[in-house]
């Protein structure tokens, strides 16, 4: 059941691509918040207490109560607001276990391969590139069916939490592309994908949400690709 008050925080990241599948979340549902940019060297004392076994972001404090895990904050947002559109999981079990599988893997398996491209140079970035290129070609093998095959069809009436999970990770592919000087998502390879994600970028709810301008976010990759990969788990 939908609580009344619903007084929603979140507390993020601006770059962590987990705490950016929450903002979009509730910005495609339409669910007032409250957003707390949080400084990951100098935390603070609320995130600390909020996520004490991580201290990390995100973390979705609805009415007081909070929760942590990007993934399990997604469902959560499904399940306490019901009748907020679009519904982010499907109602059929099977569908829905089928669905988080995915979810799953887009949350935990994917994110990881792109990682490695920037924390390796030489043979093993070639390597750690190559590991990713291949879970992209399974996953079009794959998902054959949750890919759109008309991008005029990705609206946000349409969005859930693959599409979700999904532009977190190459929103900003480009700016990824120019610090590598390595295709990320080469249109040529994956086609499908690619169209997808080109399609989920251009809705202006997703847009409006990407990270700062690209030579921001040039820079910041740029910086971070230099930082040891322990120190970046946020990301």
């Amino acid at each position: 059941m939908e609580s009344k008050d619903n007084n929603v925080r979140l507390h993020g990241m601006w770059a962590s691509i987990y705490s950016k599948r929450v903002e979009y979340a509730l910005k495609i549902k339409g669910i007032p918040y409250e957003y707390i940019e949080e400084d990951l060297i100098n935390k603070s004392q609320a995130l600390v207490e909020y996520n004490p076994v991580h201290k990390k972001v995100p973390v979705l404090v609805h009415n007081g109560k909070p929760l942590a895990e990007s993934l399990v904050i997604l469902e959560y947002i499904d399940e306490a607001w019901p009748t907020y559109t679009p519904r982010l999981l499907p109602d059929d079990p099977y569908e829905r276990a089928r669905v988080r599988f995915w979810a799953s893997f887009l949350t935990h398996q994917l994110p990881e391969s792109a990682k490695k491209v920037f924390f390796c140079s030489g043979e093993a970035q070639d390597q750690a590139l190559q590991e990713l290129h291949d879970k992209l070609t399974m996953m079009e093998h794959e998902m054959t069916e949750f890919i759109p095959i008309d991008v005029n069809s990705v609206t946000n009436e349409s969005l859930g939490i693959l599409d979700i999970n999904l532009v977190t990770i190459f929103a900003s592919h480009k700016a990824q592309e120019e610090v590598l000087g390595k295709k990320i998502l080469d249109p040529e390879k994956h086609p499908l994908l690619y169209s997808w994600v080109a399609a989920l970028t251009n809705l202006p709810v997703i847009k409006e949400s990407i990270p700062p301008s690209h030579d921001t976010l040039v820079a910041a990759l740029k910086k971070w690709s230099t930082t040891p990969h322990d120190q970046m788990r946020f990301i």
